[in-house]
């Protein structure tokens, strides 16, 4: 009994063995009846038409992609031409040829789908949610285009208008108007990025929409100075400036009686292109003029006083 028991092992892995070879056995014997019948040829040759229209899906979708920028370049040019020849603001220009370039690309990408099989209907539904989507996750974007239209409609500002937004002290000139957002150079040339919808719903300051601006500025005097002959001088500078719009009004005052000054003002008006320069030129003009009349310009001074001098 013993002995018996001791074979029962032996004999269930040998069964195994014989089985996972007759196993093997069957498999290198159907491989070889395929080869023989070819089933690998013809599973290859059924592959062949999808993969040969695949192929040559990529093909004409490279050429259509080709062909299609051709057009949106051709189209974008022809509506930049046609802008500049009936002189629309560059503002409109620029806002109408990046919404043009979106819209195009959009319909080119919709004509490739549709070469590897993607239905129309089936595309413009996905484009439709995918859209309702990006809406509702961008809608801080959608009312910066919409303040792009509103800017682009009332017209606070154009291109190459000087402006100043009051909210948060931006300012420059205005370079372009795009869908989202406007850009502006400051007089340092640097570029400042402002969102349409920024604009559109704050005040703002637009330098430059008149073609004049007055040079209001002040200076002052000392109490103890000729205030009429400090008038003179002023009056003189402003008449002999060359700069100075002749037919706008022209003044010179008394602005305020300061606690260490007598403050002096005077207004003219000169062209908008000129009006940093002489501002700064004035101010020159007008330090060197009272120097040479004995005016004095007061400015803040300390006295000190040691308290041992009292003897």
């Amino acid at each position: 009994m013993t002995f018996l028991t001791a074979d029962v092992p032996a004999t269930i892995e040998n069964m195994k063995d014989i089985s996972s070879t007759e196993d093997l056995k069957d498999i290198a014997e159907t491989a070889t009846t395929d080869i023989k019948t070819g089933a690998f040829q013809k599973w290859i040759e059924g592959m062949m038409p999808s993969a040969l229209s695949f192929f040559w899906s990529v093909v004409i979708a490279l050429i259509a992609w080709f062909i299609g920028v051709r057009i949106i370049h051709l189209v974008r040019g022809i509506v930049r031409r046609s802008f500049i020849r009936h002189e629309v603001e560059e503002g409109v220009r620029t806002f109408v040829d990046s919404l043009l370039r979106i819209v195009l690309y959009l319909s080119l990408i919709i004509v490739i789908l549709n070469i590897f099989g993607f239905e129309t209907t089936s595309v413009s539904a996905a484009v439709a949610s995918l859209g309702v989507t990006i809406g509702l996750a961008m809608q801080g974007s959608l009312s910066n285009f919409a303040g792009g239209v509103l800017i682009l409609v009332l017209h606070p500002f154009r291109v190459g208008d000087y402006i100043v937004e009051d909210s948060h002290g931006n300012e420059g000139t205005v370079q372009s108007i795009s869908i989202f957002y406007t850009k502006l150079v400051t007089l340092d040339n640097r570029v400042v990025v402002i969102p349409n919808g920024t604009l559109a719903n704050s005040s703002l300051t637009n330098v430059t929409e008149c073609d004049f601006r007055m040079i209001d500025l002040t200076v002052g005097i000392a109490y103890s100075a000729d205030l009429r002959k400090a008038k003179e001088i002023l009056s003189k500078l402003v008449e002999e400036e060359e700069g100075r719009i002749a037919d706008k009004p022209s003044s010179v005052f008394v602005r305020e009686l300061n606690s260490s000054s007598v403050d002096l003002g005077y207004r003219f008006y000169v062209r908008m292109s000129d009006y940093w320069k002489i501002r700064w030129d004035m101010n020159e003009k007008i330090k060197l003029a009272f120097d040479e009349a004995g005016i004095e310009i007061p400015f803040p001074q300390l006295t000190i006083h040691n308290g041992d001098s009292a003897e």
